[in-house]
């Protein structure tokens, strides 16, 4: 197995986990372990923790941006159904891991983002790329006259996107999906409608 390889191997166990245990919750041999990687080989795939952190964060970009950009690009003509699809399948991924795991990129904010400056600036432009997204999504919602004309499409996917991680955080408290459902009911009934 090439370097690459292993390095993707490991990054993409550890992802799994410390979704749902948290970043300083999760040991390195719990990772290596998981990975099926041997004991000790995790410095010659990262200088430090921080740094395999910090690559942590480009793989959830990828990957969420993967998912949000399959939604918001999909054939479905309505851009609402498009941006609601995409944060139903998330809803349905939470309930399949009981509600404990949230947004990956949330948890490591409220872990790392506040402590660690190369963490916040990384996180940082995930949320902002994430609202971009959702921003595009809501201009050509609002020119084929799905929500109204005087919403800025950028500031409305802004508060979207935090309430949504809001959501998140309160679904994993309660471990319940009704934080996720009213969530739906004021953006998609109200805000947007």
């Amino acid at each position: 197995m090439n370097k690459e390889s292993t390095k993707d191997k490991i990054i993409e166990a550890a992802a799994t986990i410390i979704n749902e245990k948290g970043f300083n919750n999760t040991g390195i041999q719990e990772i290596l372990r998981a990975a099926d990687v041997p004991k000790g080989s995790f410095y010659f795939y990262f200088r430090s923790k921080e740094d395999f952190g910090l690559e942590l964060v480009d793989y959830y970009m990828h990957f969420l941006k993967e998912k949000l950009v399959k939604h918001l690009k999909s054939s479905e003509r309505s851009h609402l159904n498009r941006l609601r699809n995409f944060f139903n399948a998330a809803l349905e991924i939470q309930k399949e891991h009981q509600f404990r795991r949230g947004c990956p990129i949330g948890n490591l904010a409220q872990e790392t983002g506040g402590l660690n400056q190369a963490f916040q600036a990384k996180l940082k432009i995930t949320f902002n790329r994430m609202t971009t997204e959702i921003g595009r999504c809501l201009e050509l919602a609002q020119k084929s006259g799905e929500i109204d004309a005087s919403l800025d499409p950028y500031e409305t996917a802004d508060f979207i996107l935090n309430s949504w991680e809001g959501a998140l955080l309160r679904m994993k408290v309660e471990r319940s999906i009704d934080p996720l459902i009213g969530f739906e009911k004021m953006i998609f009934g109200k805000v947007l409608k």
